[in-house]
């Protein structure tokens, strides 16, 4: 809500995020992240894969607010589609998408906190080409903490870092699978509650 006075207009400062977010209200956005390749986790041969990865998204708030206290917080289904360059070991494509459950922390006022866990599919031109993979069709695995920061009352800056594991499921002759840390940083706008 904007308030005016004289020629001067200026946000209204105090509101409380769970009313921003009650079940029902939509959250259109995008990010934008860096992958870079990990053996830490997995059996992974090399860490030499690096990609720069766009991810918009749309989701919807499920739940009221669960439980008190600090965890207080809802349950959000997002769609995010992705589109990726890898820029090592060589340029190739990736294209698809994953739902994302995701949990927000909703006691910390303007600072949203959050944790969230998605599965989907992709598909990229790395592989055959990589000896890690064999198949061009992939599952994706991801999950990782991250906080969205309110600017106004309804958009939010959004910054996170999220495991991101690249793999055919055995399907192919090889899978020894592409692990990878994501951190993105993006901006959402959270629509009023439709139902």
């Amino acid at each position: 809500m904007l308030w005016a006075s004289g020629s001067v207009a200026s946000a209204q400062s105090s509101f409380e995020v769970r009313d921003v977010m009650p079940r029902g209200t939509m959250e259109l956005g995008g990010a934008v992240g860096y992958a870079q390749g990990t053996t830490a986790i997995g059996n992974g041969s090399s860490s030499n894969r690096s990609a720069v990865f766009v991810l918009p998204r749309v989701g919807m708030v499920l739940t009221d607010p669960l439980g008190k206290s600090w965890w207080e917080g809802n349950v959000e289904l997002l769609v995010e589609p992705l589109f990726g360059r890898f820029i090592k070991p060589f340029a190739a494509e990736a294209v698809g998408g994953s739902f994302v459950l995701k949990y927000n922390f909703l006691s910390f006022g303007r600072w949203v906190p959050f944790w969230d866990a998605g599965a989907g599919m992709i598909w990229t031109n790395l592989a055959p080409r990589i000896p890690e993979q064999s198949t061009q069709f992939e599952f994706v695995l991801e999950t990782g903490p991250g906080v969205q920061y309110f600017v106004t009352d309804r958009i939010t800056w959004t910054m996170g870092v999220r495991l991101h594991h690249i793999s055919n499921s055995n399907l192919g002759d090889r899978n020894t699978g592409i692990n990878g840390v994501l951190p993105y940083v993006g901006v959402s706008f959270f629509t009023p509650r439709l139902f």
